[in-house]
């Protein structure tokens, strides 16, 4: 069974995925502290990472076998996800695979070009911070993508964090020493990344319109990471999904705007 984490003992679980993909959940911290009245977060450490390294890697979609799991070792009825990035994608995978045992998801900043036939509007949203030299020097990086693997593991993890962290500066929507200093926390599983990603079945859309759970998706009005316009129109995947854009925003809302971030997923939980 997954490793997993807990902010207290007490309260209804939040589960909570982190993204990367791949990434050691810590760059969570608590979420900007949401839920704290009456919830409490629980954060796995995915297969492959962390104190779930013993674990052979694999895909999404076959990890939503562990979100069953969890689920039923918590024993509760249906799960409140918090899913980050690509952690969204494993929310998605369980929301699908297992409808009537979610409660909720809130989706935070998801990649979501794999789900709806909206482009990506990044490019728009970095233009005003171009000529900024660190921006410039991530932006190259980030043109190039990530490293390829070798097959050494060890080395393949060096590459793939040195690349993530100098990328690092177009993922927030300013570069001041919070952000910084949030960037160098969590390292990223080459091995798992790999494994992380699947290909998913052609009636996924179908599968999502059976989830009735209350769905929020979080967007940062200026994440280059995934862009604004795609990540708005998941909501609509969903019966009773909605957004909520958070302005001055990147990828990392409960980092860069933590009070917008908890005043709008409070409100969301308060409705459940």
């Amino acid at each position: 069974m997954l490793h997993y984490d807990t902010t207290q003992e007490d309260g209804e679980p939040i589960v909570a995925l982190s993204g990367g993909a791949a990434r050691h959940p810590e760059y969570l911290g608590d979420l900007a502290g949401i839920g704290a009245n009456g919830f409490r977060l629980v954060i796995p450490h995915l297969r492959g990472i962390g104190l779930s390294s013993g674990l052979e890697p694999a895909s999404f979609w076959e990890q939503a076998a562990d979100l069953e799991e969890l689920r039923l070792a918590l024993g509760r009825e249906r799960l409140i996800i918090a899913g980050h990035s690509a952690g969204t994608r494993l929310a998605i995978a369980y929301a699908a695979q297992y409808p009537q045992r979610v409660a909720a998801l809130v989706l935070i900043t998801p990649p979501s070009t794999w789900l709806v036939p909206v482009p990506s509007d990044a490019d728009t949203l970095i233009a005003p911070r171009r000529g900024d030299p660190a921006v410039d020097d991530a932006l190259a990086l980030w043109a190039g993508g990530p490293p390829a693997p070798t097959g050494d593991d060890a080395a393949d993890d060096v590459t793939l964090n040195a690349w993530f962290r100098g990328a690092a500066p177009v993922t927030y929507a300013r570069w001041g020493a919070t952000e910084q200093a949030h960037a160098l926390v969590g390292d990223v599983s080459a091995r798992a990344a790999r494994a992380y990603f699947a290909e998913t079945p052609p009636d996924l859309p179908a599968r999502l319109a059976a989830v009735t759970a209350p769905v929020l998706v979080v967007a940062g009005a200026v994440d280059y990471a995934v862009g604004l316009a795609p990540v708005q129109a998941v909501a609509g995947l969903f019966p009773h999904g909605r957004t909520v854009t958070i302005p001055d925003c990147g990828h990392y809302p409960w980092v860069e705007r933590p009070d917008e971030f908890r005043t709008a997923v409070d409100a969301f939980l308060a409705s459940l």
